[in-house]
């Protein structure tokens, strides 16, 4: 994606037009930890930045992303990465799901990061040693789960908190991937609310939109037409799941305890608090006190609007 393309997260954004006017004047960039929840755009922005260096360097230095998923052990990274895309070349790495790097390729990164003066490192494994020119390779890592960075990996990383897209933007991203096709505005306001902050959900959702109209013959999606996609994609309000659904009903009925509410799910604890929980309490649906898990007014509210539909 172009970088003029992307919308929202400004913040992020104005933090990498920092750095690129600096690169611009022929400093090194730093590295960069992309940090936030599945969907809120960490690859795709570090995707534009990169081909954004690339466009500045005319094409000499290439983008190159790497799932850290499919990193094995030092020998494989070395193997297949760092001589083949990084020695003597000019790369910018995104290290995609960066939580999932292995131990070992984990430390040999903390030596070819460093920040110094030099703005140069050198490495050596397997009887051969690499130099690593942070003006020629730049590295950036993105993360769902920062938590589970090695500390001092995040340590040599500028970190970008990614954040949740405004209703605004993420009506933008649905046209923009809605083609010809068109939302009516009042339609539009109860669509965005269901994409739960989420640039993927709405790209998702005009995937579902345009589905639906196609043997439709249709170009709009009128209140008729979201009421009936609703149905067909089982879509609530705010865009709780049928998991998040039964965890208000069954708090309405009084507060419950973790143990409690997870035995009456059939859930584990941690993936109730991680799964379900998470949204509700930041939609402020349900709070957790000193009785245990209890549902908000506005989680009562949302159950009395759901039930007169």
């Amino acid at each position: 994606m172009n970088w003029n393309e992307l919308v929202g997260q400004e913040r992020a954004k104005s933090k990498l037009d920092f750095h690129f006017r600096a690169a611009e004047a022929g400093e090194a960039l730093p590295s960069f930890m992309f940090c936030g929840p599945r969907g809120f755009g960490k690859t795709a922005i570090g995707e534009a930045f990169g081909l954004r260096i690339r466009e500045m360097t005319k094409g000499e230095k290439r983008l190159f992303t790497l799932n850290c998923a499919s990193i094995k052990n030092l020998k494989s990274f070395w193997n297949s990465v760092i001589i083949p895309v990084v020695n003597d070349r000019d790369v910018t790495i995104l290290f995609d799901e960066a939580s999932e790097l292995p131990t070992d390729v984990t430390m040999a990164l903390l030596t070819m990061i460093n920040p110094n003066s030099n703005d140069r490192n050198s490495y050596s494994f397997d009887d051969m040693t690499v130099d690593v020119d942070l003006k020629r390779q730049s590295f950036m890592f993105a993360s769902t789960e920062p938590q589970r960075i090695f500390h001092a990996l995040m340590d040599r990383c500028h970190r970008i908190d990614l954040e949740e897209y405004s209703h605004a933007d993420l009506s933008t991203i649905l046209r923009k991937n809605l083609g010809d096709l068109e939302v009516e505005e009042e339609v539009m306001k109860d669509v965005t609310p269901t994409l739960r902050g989420n640039a993927r959900q709405a790209v998702r959702m005009a995937k579902n939109i345009r589905t639906y109209l196609a043997p439709l013959r249709k170009t709009l999606l009128g209140a008729e037409e979201w009421l009936r996609l609703s149905q067909e994609l089982d879509i609530l309000p705010m865009g709780l799941s049928r998991l998040e659904l039964q965890v208000l009903r069954i708090l309405a009925r009084g507060p419950l305890t973790l143990t409690r509410l997870a035995a009456t799910m059939f859930m584990s604890k941690a993936s109730l608090q991680k799964d379900v929980e998470l949204y509700l309490m930041r939609q402020n649906l349900m709070l957790i006190d000193v009785d245990g898990r209890k549902i908000t007014q506005n989680g009562q509210q949302y159950l009395n609007n759901l039930d007169k539909v």
